[in-house]
């Protein structure tokens, strides 16, 4: 990814500057924008440039080692961004400077390259003078608005081991979620897996063997017309096993290209917020997201306006997404926040209530956090009851299939021994 060079100055008027990591120099200046840097200039940096050619062998021979480690290593995972995160607030906490922090946990990543040449250019960053901030700022992938303008939000007030704890209890809750969802989907995946083997083996093995024998015994006699459509259905899955494969996966594939469009990327969040099965666990898990993050963001010294966006930012859901773009234009125009999110269909009163005290008694980080929490227990329920819905209704048409199959096949059967036995 191109390198810019930028300069620019902070909410403070503090003047900065620093390399940054974007496709285009309007992106990287609409991100630094987002870090709430006033940019000046970006100037795009060549890697050859950014050697320096007067180096020592031995750095020079340190750098190609890590680039070479840039190349083989795979990139962090959100586990552990949480890890480090929650580690270096210890080591913060405990009074360890932040260089030398930094330094511990560069050791701790032998196993992880790319992560460890990560914290190596933060660690430079932050032993040429920049904050941590602008350090985590030069990889926007990995470190995202809302890590970042955190962690800007603690070096200005001088509490960053506060806010690098809340981080690391907001990444856990967050990895929490996640996991309890993807392993709630793990057992209808499996029934779908098996039910979609189960069915090809039965058209591609079994369906063939009982043609040849209805073709000896029936001697052209006609088949009863569910046995005729599964019969056709399995001479498509026999006679072109490769089309039949190729259009499972090209179903799969298309599916999820077609999610990756505009028109597609609605419809499947229509869905999500529609469909019985799934809509609570979607709601309830963006709303979660939602006042856990903002009211993350607002603890930690982050202004509203910028918090609203940086939350909006991390939502996946279109409907939510500009209900938040909404409240946005909203509070800008100097509109209580409770205010318009009582006109979004997609927050329930209780939120707008709960939201609403928060914004009169000044307690509104508290009361966001509270949300959340009570957000988060709801979330656990509503997995359990899509599973517990999901689950039968699979078995149920797995049942149906298969049933079908029989049925199907015993057709001919019985005519042929209501035959033998005239």
């Amino acid at each position: 990814m191109p390198v810019f060079q930028y300069t620019a100055t902070d909410q403070a008027g503090a003047s900065s500057q620093g390399n940054f990591e974007a496709e285009s120099e309007e992106q990287a200046r609409s991100q630094l924008a987002q870090y709430g840097l006033n940019v000046t200039e970006v100037v795009p940096v060549d890697n050859g440039e950014a050697e320096d050619k007067e180096a020592a062998p031995e750095k020079k021979k340190k750098k190609k080692k890590g680039l070479m480690a840039l190349q083989i290593g795979g990139g962090p995972s959100s586990e552990d961004i949480s890890v480090f995160t929650r580690q270096m607030s210890t080591l913060v906490q405990a009074g360890l400077p932040l260089l030398r922090s930094l330094e511990v946990m560069i050791k701790q990543q032998e196993k992880k390259p790319k992560f460890k040449a990560m914290l190596e250019s933060i660690s430079e960053k932050v032993s040429s003078g920049g904050n941590l901030s602008d350090g985590l700022a030069l990889y926007p992938k990995t470190f995202d608005n809302l890590f970042v303008n955190m962690v800007k939000a603690g070096e200005a007030g001088g509490v960053l081991e506060l806010v690098l704890d809340r981080l690391a209890q907001f990444q856990e809750k967050s990895i929490r979620t996640i996991k309890k969802v993807k392993s709630a989907m793990i057992y209808p995946a499996v029934i779908m897996f098996v039910a979609v083997g189960i069915v090809t083996l039965l058209m591609m093995v079994v369906v063939p063997q009982f043609q040849s024998i209805f073709q000896q015994m029936l001697r052209g006699a006609p088949l009863p017309g569910p046995t005729q459509i599964l019969i056709n259905i399995s001479d498509v899955f026999s006679g072109h096993p490769v089309l039949v494969l190729g259009g499972m996966a090209g179903l799969v594939f298309g599916t999820i290209l077609f999610k990756k469009t505009k028109y597609g990327s609605k419809a499947f969040d229509w869905m999500g917020l529609n469909l019985p099965a799934v809509r609570d666990v979607v709601s309830k898990s963006n709303i979660s997201r939602i006042t856990r993050t903002f009211g993350t963001l607002l603890s930690s010294g982050v202004p509203i306006l910028q918090a609203i966006q940086i939350t909006r930012d991390t939502l996946t859901n279109g409907f939510f997404v500009q209900a938040m773009g909404n409240v946005h234009d909203s509070v800008r125009d100097g509109e209580a926040m409770a205010v318009q999110m009582d006109r979004e269909k997609v927050f329930p009163s209780m939120v707008t209530s709960m939201v609403e005290i928060g914004e009169e008694t000044g307690e509104l980080p508290d009361m966001l956090t509270r949300i959340a929490d009570n957000y988060d227990e709801d979330v656990d329920n509503a997995v359990a009851s899509m599973t517990s819905l999901i689950e039968p209704v699979m078995i149920v048409l797995l049942a149906l299939v298969v049933g079908f199959i029989v049925i199907a096949l015993f057709l001919p059967i019985v005519g042929i021994i209501e035959t033998i036995g005239k």
